[in-house]
């Protein structure tokens, strides 16, 4: 299990103070939580920045202290206008820039249009466009696997979250011995699988659940493409055609009568899969059933459809701010991750190595 003794943490943190600066990007005061966890951890006060918005909806930025030959680490959640949280970002960095700071490193717990990392129907990979856009000027150490996909081409710490869910699982499950780790699609079997190896615990997966309506826009660099009518194209060309894609119907692979569901995934934004999965489980057998997931988005109706639900609890990251979400349904609960961001930002500026923090770990995780 990842954790940093607090005894350890408590005596290398004041080292960080010259140096060093923390920004939250954030204008939305519900977002500057994260933030102050990280500087309460580090044993840093925040860097003094004033981010708002003009009566013309521009953001503006004003840095109200020097940053010249500082490390600079700025730190920026998902707000629910992410195009604006977005902009923050890339004015702080350019502004960081400018005042002559010696490194800029973005701390990204959530990557906006991370979703958006494959090429659609006359679509485009809106992530490696914002990717690109970072790389202009700052070092990001981030949560979400879009980093993976090679759409930086400077340094980047890809931390993981599952450490921190592990523990919750084996802390706040009383009967977590009687749980079976649960995939709601084959796509996220790797996922629960290392959930149960780490578990030591068994693994279900539910096959034939309705896709997501994007997955079947993929553009043909990721899947043959199909053609309605072969002969429209050219006379002479003879493309075989595909045949349409069938839904078994749902079933679940692996024992869950009597048992802890415990649904693991990366992000838990539309609920609508997580329902049916929750039903189809409680069909089977399961008398209770939990979901874990790095990200919480919660969009929309959601908070409401899991209070409704049959799920019991879902467990989400601090990464995303949800405070109102969890006023409207008492069934979520959150697990702090400013402890492994802290570590990460000390040992940036103080040029350790970062390899502690991926002890055991792997890429599915």
């Amino acid at each position: 299990m990842f954790c940093v003794p607090s005894t350890e943490i408590g005596a290398i943190m004041n080292i960080t103070k010259g140096g060093l600066v923390l920004f939250s990007a954030n204008s939305n005061s519900s977002c500057m939580e994260l933030s102050k966890r990280i500087a309460e951890r580090l044993g840093v006060e925040m860097g003094k920045v004033q981010v708002y918005q003009e009566p013309n909806r521009e953001t503006r930025v004003q840095i109200q202290e020097s940053v010249r030959g500082k490390d600079v680490f700025i730190i920026q959640t998902v707000s629910k206008d992410v195009n604006t949280t977005i902009m923050e970002l890339l004015i702080m960095v350019y502004a960081c820039k400018t005042s002559c700071a010696k490194s800029i490193i973005g701390v990204i717990p959530y990557f906006p249009y991370s979703k958006q990392c494959k090429m659609r129907k006359r679509g485009s990979i809106v992530s490696k466009l914002l990717a690109s856009m970072m790389c202009k000027a700052s070092k990001s150490a981030g949560y979400h696997e879009i980093i993976r996909a090679g759409f930086f081409n400077i340094p980047v710490d890809n931390l993981r979250a599952s450490p921190f869910l592990l523990q919750y699982i084996q802390e706040e499950i009383p009967d977590y011995r009687n749980a079976v780790i649960v995939a709601k699609s084959p796509a996220s079997a790797k996922r629960a699988q290392s959930f149960a190896e780490r578990l030591r615990l068994g693994i279900a997966v539910i096959h034939g659940e309705a896709q997501d309506a994007e997955s079947d826009m993929v553009d043909g660099r990721h899947s043959p493409p199909t053609a309605k009518n072969v002969a429209a194209i050219h006379p002479s060309l003879e493309i075989p055609m595909l045949i349409p894609k069938e839904k078994p119907p749902i079933t679940v692979v692996g024992d869950v009568g009597g048992r802890i569901a415990i649904i693991v995934d990366d992000i838990i934004d539309d609920v609508d899969s997580f329902l049916a999965a929750a039903e189809t489980l409680k069909e089977r057998g399961a008398y209770k059933i939990f979901v874990m997931a790095t990200h919480g988005l919660l969009s929309s109706d959601a908070p409401r459809l899991i209070e409704e639900s049959a799920i019991d609890e879902v467990v989400v990251t601090n990464t995303i701010p949800h405070e109102i979400q969890k006023l409207q349904c008492p069934k979520i609960k959150t697990v702090d991750i400013s402890m492994i961001l802290s570590e990460a930002i000390r040992r940036i500026h103080n040029g350790e190595s970062m390899s502690y923090l991926f002890r055991n770990i792997g890429l599915d995780d």
